[in-house]
């Protein structure tokens, strides 16, 4: 007769706890989504901001009316700024001296800042462009960057919520890389424009592992040797062939994010900026 009411009491309590759990969940679950919606908002705000000084620069400021014959024509705003960086993303350089570039992507909708610590790398792992805290971080360049070199690799998250990286892998189908093989990096003082060489899957090996492609351990290229072998092994882990030509000399781009098809994997991305073809130089 005096079990029931214990029982009673016993399911009452793990109800409590149950629905306790459940708000609990609710409520890191509610403050995940904010968290992700400001950190979109604050990268959208930027390429806006982006786009707004791009279209600045191409805009010619108009002569008011009526127009005097012998008035000089206006000038265009200037390529760039006293500080020798882009116009276009001087003022973000302003704000943040760790701004090292920006990406584009046209086929994945992508317009954000490329950060580059030397001292640490991973600075920006978990970090926004005002380096308040951030899960979805920034991307940030790899060891051994430097603005005239021939060689970066860019690193993102691939985030659930198709930010950064999220959309990276579309490049894994061959329709996709032809119908958007430009990728653009530009950096603080130079427009550039890249193709996509090739896409594939790799993953972050340990130390037991033999003749493997550890892609990430490259950092110069300068050697013809060493650049060579980097080329061979990436043509032969690509998921499929491109049929672009890449030579000694020639600027590379990697694009690194994490990929779940397996323990530590990775997906890449690389890309080898365009040249002039002979005979032209740009305007």
């Amino acid at each position: 007769m005096h079990d029931a009411p214990r029982g009673g009491n016993g399911w009452r309590w793990a109800a409590l706890l149950f629905g306790a759990a459940f708000l609990i969940s609710g409520v890191l679950l509610l403050r995940d989504v904010v968290q992700s919606q400001r950190e979109l908002d604050a990268n959208q705000q930027l390429a806006r901001r982006v786009r707004e000084a791009r279209d600045a620069a191409l805009t010619v400021p108009v002569l008011p009316a009526p127009e005097r014959e012998d008035t000089e024509p206006p000038e265009p705003p200037p390529k760039y700024a006293p500080s020798g960086n882009l116009s276009v993303y001087d003022g973000l350089w302003q704000e943040n001296h760790d701004l090292a570039g920006w990406l584009s992507i046209e086929g994945l909708g992508l317009e954000l800042p490329v950060m580059y610590t030397p001292e640490d790398t991973e600075y920006y792992l978990h970090r926004a462009f005002d380096e308040t805290y951030a899960y979805s971080g920034s991307l940030f360049l790899g060891e051994g960057w430097t603005p005239e070199g021939g060689y970066a690799i860019i690193y993102g998250h691939n985030m659930k919520n198709e930010t950064m990286f999220g959309h990276l892998h579309w490049y894994q189908e061959q329709a996709f890389a032809q119908e958007y093989p430009t990728i653009r990096f530009d950096t603080l003082t130079e427009e550039r424009e890249y193709t996509v060489l090739a896409a594939f899957y790799s993953q972050s090996y340990t130390a037991g592992d033999i003749d493997v492609f550890r892609y990430y351990q490259y950092t110069d290229l300068s050697d013809p040797e060493v650049f060579s072998e980097y080329v061979n092994q990436v043509r032969a882990a690509a998921l499929y062939d491109t049929g672009v030509e890449v030579q000694y000399g020639d600027r590379l781009l990697a694009l690194s994010t994490c990929s779940y098809h397996r323990k530590n994997g990775r997906f890449v991305v690389v890309a080898v900026q365009r040249t002039e073809p002979e005979g032209e130089t740009k305007q």
